[in-house]
């Protein structure tokens, strides 16, 4: 008798052992395949970067090509949006490359995009990088990063580049920042509001990479949702 109840016991615990893994195992693939929608489908923002102005001011802009390097790399670390334009100062001729790149889906997956790493990885040589800061046109203070660079003989050319991050709506050089558990966390939430959206700006000159980020900070923050907004971020008019 005391061994029929022993070997019906173990029946049933084996029985609830492949119900508790049948059920564990549907969760999975059901937070799989949630996980893998999520992932798979770029986060967009309220109003896209493709509709940043063409005109700024007296700058004039039009869209610049992305290497194909550069445009795999994003596309496989979950960039949700981009711009990329050069822009012309009509009155003083000055000119200016302006790269936008925000990503949501993982934002952690903009850390080694920054100007030190690419720029090498394209044939540049890096002279040296300082901290600066440049006060925006609305009186914001805009710290961030500005590298040099030259490429050697036969090219002897030179850019300079100046790099910041907006986490969350607010500016920040530092890495640190997103580069633990949150930033590589897959946003599952689809939260436009948690971001890592990182501006280069490059010209030849430095005024020039002044004189733009001047111009164009304020707007581009405009683009992007601020932390104060949560996950109700408002639609913008420009």
């Amino acid at each position: 008798m005391k061994k029929h109840i022993l070997y019906t016991g173990r029946i049933w615990l084996w029985l609830l052992v492949v119900v508790l893994l049948l059920g564990s195992g549907a969760a999975y693939r059901a937070v799989g395949k949630h996980y893998r929608v999520n992932i798979d489908r770029p986060i967009k923002l309220p109003v896209p970067l493709e509709d940043f102005p063409l005109k700024v001011g007296n700058w004039v802009g039009k869209e610049s090509s992305i290497p194909t390097i550069t445009r795999e790399y994003m596309e496989k670390n979950f960039a949700d949006d981009f711009v990329s334009r050069r822009y012309i100062d009509s009155v003083s001729n000055q000119w200016a490359d302006v790269y936008v790149v925000y990503c949501a889906s993982k934002p952690g997956g903009i850390l080694g995009h920054r100007p030190r790493v690419c720029y090498r990885g394209h044939g540049w040589i890096h002279d040296n990088t300082k901290q600066i800061n440049v006060v925006s046109q609305s009186g914001r203070n805009i710290s961030c990063l500005l590298h040099r660079f030259h490429r050697p003989a036969p090219q002897y050319d030179s850019i300079i580049v100046l790099n910041f991050y907006i986490l969350n709506g607010q500016i920040t050089t530092d890495e640190d920042k997103f580069s633990g558990y949150w930033g590589r966390r897959v946003n599952i939430a689809g939260d436009p509001a948690r971001y890592v959206a990182q501006v280069q700006i490059s010209s030849v000159h430095e005024n020039f990479v002044r004189s733009a980020a001047r111009e164009f900070t304020d707007l581009i923050m405009r683009f992007l949702p601020d932390e104060r907004e949560k996950s109700e971020v408002r639609n913008r008019k420009r």
